[in-house]
């Protein structure tokens, strides 16, 4: 691929040199840095992160989110949570808001002996790949948190797993982006041909599918919102991800006293909420922390991430539209991913350089399929991320 800027651009061009269709933190993250490099930048959203993001738990997960047979991606986890301190310093700063960011690391639990027995097997699989993993006894566990419930069987310390609060986060990659000279368009985009950019980078989420006919499809999880009694924080710091009598469940506490519980993994492509699923989320949550029984119920609600068929994202030019670039397909991981997406697309927009990271994620893997293209596999994991 040839660079689209042999000389320096030109902010007095009335043509943006980048369009940037999709105002989450894909979208908005890749706005700002190129924008910050000397682009002329605009973003095509009627409403800024409503899609997947505002469902999202925000988990920094490359660690505990390293599944069978996603070695790939797993790398690219790694390399994107790597920047992510970096990047949340950075924003921080240029827009004086606090995303959320915390460090206190990820407790992956089981409840029960055939829970703990499930468990081992992906530990043992992430330790395998050398990432760090630290097995724990329960007194370990509660030593921890004692908030844990006292027929936790057994567990494991990811110290590198962080979190951040997606619903601080895109208004702050917003105002980022705007600073640094990104304009946004509130208008939605009904056909790529009605945008008008040197270079196009289609950051819709599900959306993805309609513009691009690429495989992207809708995959619902459900989520519900805790709240701790009388505005004080959680009762546990570490987030925590396990098994409770089969259930896969996460909890991500946060410093105003929310707490995070999901999530369901549905091959649907309604948002509507369902008992059912409010009643398995309460249960695995109380179930691993008693004292969740006491806190209010705030928010259930449901979205939908771009799931791809191997579950990985895609990034990079449509096979045979080099001025559209692809950043969509993150499925569970759109916000741990937008660090590394965010650079490499902006390198790409600005030197046409394909950096090998972007390799097993092009767009030409899916030569055959269409949008919305049934998986190949099964999907892994139950994580909002």
């Amino acid at each position: 691929m040839t660079g689209r800027f042999p000389s320096p651009p030109s902010r007095d061009r009335v043509r943006p040199d980048v369009a940037v269709v999709g105002a989450g933190p894909i979208g908005l993250s890749i706005a700002w840095r190129c924008a910050a490099r000397g682009l002329r930048v605009v973003v095509h959203d009627p409403a800024p992160g409503s899609g997947a993001s505002a469902v999202a738990a925000g988990m920094l997960s490359p660690v505990a989110e390293a599944y069978f047979g996603e070695r790939q991606l797993t790398d690219l986890l790694l390399a994107s949570a790597e920047r992510w301190p970096g990047f949340a310093a950075e924003v921080t700063e240029m827009t004086g808001v606090d995303i959320g960011y915390r460090t206190e690391g990820t407790l992956m639990v089981g409840l029960t002996g055939d829970d703990l027995a499930e468990a081992r097997r992906l530990w043992a699989y992430q330790q395998g790949l050398g990432l760090p993993v630290t097995p724990l006894r329960p007194s370990e566990l509660r030593d921890r948190e004692p908030a844990l419930a006292p027929r936790v069987r057994g567990g494991a310390l990811a110290p590198t797993d962080h979190q951040v609060d997606p619903r601080l986060l895109v208004p702050a990659l917003r105002a980022a982006a705007q600073q640094a000279g990104a304009a946004l368009v509130p208008q939605p985009v009904r056909q790529l041909s009605d945008v008008d950019a040197r270079v196009t980078v289609v950051a819709a989420g599900c959306g993805a599918a309609a513009l691009t006919g690429l495989p992207v499809r809708p995959v619902k999880g459900q989520i519900l919102r805790l709240r701790a009694p009388d505005g004080v924080a959680p009762g546990f710091r570490h987030v925590i991800r396990g098994y409770a009598d089969g259930e896969p469940v996460y909890l991500v506490p946060r410093a105003d006293g929310e707490v995070v519980l999901g999530a369901t993994v549905e091959e649907r492509a309604d948002t509507t909420v369902t008992a059912g699923a409010v009643q398995r989320l309460l249960r695995a949550g109380v179930d691993l922390l008693p004292e969740l029984a006491e806190y209010d119920l705030v928010e259930a609600v449901a979205g939908l991430r771009p799931g791809t068929p191997d579950n990985a994202p895609i990034l990079g030019p449509l096979p045979g539209r080099p001025d559209v670039l692809a950043a969509t397909g993150h499925h569970r991981h759109g916000i741990v991913l937008a660090p590394i997406t965010a650079d490499l697309i902006a390198d790409l927009v600005l030197d046409g350089v394909t950096d090998p990271l972007l390799a097993p994620f092009r767009a030409d893997r899916f030569l055959g399929l269409t949008a919305g293209g049934s998986p190949d596999r099964t999907t892994e994991g139950d994580q909002w991320s």
